[in-house]
């Protein structure tokens, strides 16, 4: 490993211990938050492109069929009026129509399982994220929880030297000491 590279990778180690003592788990939760709440707005945006496609598809597949029951209507017609190269023609449309909705219809049931299943997708999406934000206010109580028994412990530390004791020791012996130099005044006085 060349010099360089060390020191990138030192720096990058530098960098890093950084960035994990700067980061405020409050700040970086509400963060989180908000960004797959924008990824479930993305993900609704999509889910009604599709929904709209499906209901197109229908739409059409049920123009089809209605086209081709108006070509069927218009053969009928021609039977009945002895004309067999209008019937014919009739019901060679009336077929293009009947093929070009099923096919629609076949389109539609393709989109129709796919909505279904990203609406579903969706639906896991959105507990997801109310699980998160369930999580973020139990994670937050927790992280304060800790940051407030720091401090107590930081304070107790504090008590605890040795050299806070020898002062408070060293108080209580000058105040002794004073004392008993008042009571030895107070019984030379008395004499």
């Amino acid at each position: 490993m060349g010099v360089f590279a060390r020191i990138a990778t030192l720096l990058k180690s530098n960098l890093n211990d950084l960035i994990s003592r700067a980061e405020d788990p409050e700040k970086m939760l509400n963060q989180v938050i908000v960004e797959m709440s924008n990824q479930l707005i993305e993900a609704k945006k999509g889910v009604a492109g599709a929904i709209a496609m499906e209901k197109t598809l229908l739409k059409q597949a049920d123009a089809e069929a209605a086209k081709s029951a108006e070509w069927e209507r218009r053969a009928m017609m021609a039977i009945r009026a002895k004309d067999d190269a209008l019937a014919k023609e009739a019901l060679t449309r009336k077929k293009e129509h009947e093929g070009h909705a099923t096919a629609m219809r076949e389109q539609w049931a393709k989109q129709k399982k796919q909505v279904d299943q990203i609406k579903l997708a969706l639906r896991v999406l959105n507990n997801k994220i109310e699980e998160a934000k369930r999580k973020k206010h139990i994670l937050i109580a927790r992280v304060r929880q800790a940051e407030a028994r720091k401090k107590i412990q930081d304070t107790l530390a504090g008590l605890s030297n040795a050299s806070a004791f020898e002062t408070f020791q060293r108080m209580e012996d000058k105040v002794l000491q004073q004392e008993g130099e008042a009571d030895a005044a107070a019984e030379l006085a008395e004499e």
